[in-house]
C-alpha cells in the first residue's frame, strides 16, 4: 500500500483543531505515524505562532481522494475558503508526498514544494521518515534537513501536545 505524508498546522485554537485533524485521520486510516508537534513563527505574516506536525498513513486511496478528504476535514474545523494564503489558520492540511509519485496538475502537485521550503514541514518529515528519498532530488529527507538553514525559521518541540 502506498505511503502518504501529510502536513498539519494551526495557529487558531490549535489544540482543538490539531486533535480534530488527527482524530479524523485515525478514523479514516487507522494506525498512523505522527511526528512530534513543533511551534514556529508565522511565515510571510504577523500573528500567533503555528503548531505543526507531519503524519504518515498507508492507503490505497488515490491522491485526488486524499485531497477531497482533506477538504472535508478543513470544513469540520471551520476553515474559510479563499482566505489569504499567508494568514491565520484554524487548520491547514497538505498532501506532501504519495509514495514516489511526481504529479503537476491544478489540484495536485507532488511532491509538494513545501517539503524542501519550510522547516515546519521538512523537520517533522525528516523525523518520521529520515531515509525517505525525495522523488525529485533523489536525496534522503535526513540529508535535506541536515543541509537546511535551521536559523532562518527555527522550530521548538512541544512535548506532550497530542
Amino acid at each position: 500500500m502506498p505511503s502518504v505524508f501529510l502536513s498539519l498546522g494551526s495557529n487558531l485554537d490549535t489544540r482543538k483543531n490539531l486533535t480534530l485533524a488527527v482524530s479524523e485521520l485515525r478514523k479514516r486510516f487507522g494506525d498512523i505515524t505522527l511526528s512530534r508537534v513543533y511551534k514556529s513563527k508565522p511565515y510571510g505574516f504577523s500573528g500567533d505562532d503555528f503548531l505543526n506536525l507531519v503524519a504518515r498513513v498507508e492507503t490505497s486511496m488515490l491522491p485526488i481522494q486524499i485531497v477531497e478528504l482533506i477538504e472535508g476535514i478543513h470544513d469540520l474545523a471551520g476553515r474559510q475558503r479563499g482566505s489569504d494564503r499567508f494568514g491565520p489558520r484554524e487548520l491547514d492540511i497538505d498532501l506532501l508526498l504519495y509514495d514516489n509519485l511526481v504529479i503537476d496538475e491544478p489540484r495536485i502537485r507532488l511532491p509538494r514544494s513545501d517539503v524542501l521550503k519550510y522547516s515546519f514541514v521538512l523537520g517533522p518529515l525528516a523525523e518520521i521518515a529520515p531515509n525517505l528519498t525525495h522523488p525529485v532530488s533523489g536525496k534522503r529527507m535526513r540529508e535535506h534537513w541536515e543541509e537546511f538553514d535551521h536559523k532562518s525559521h527555527p522550530l521548538v518541540v512541544q512535548p506532550g501536545f497530542l
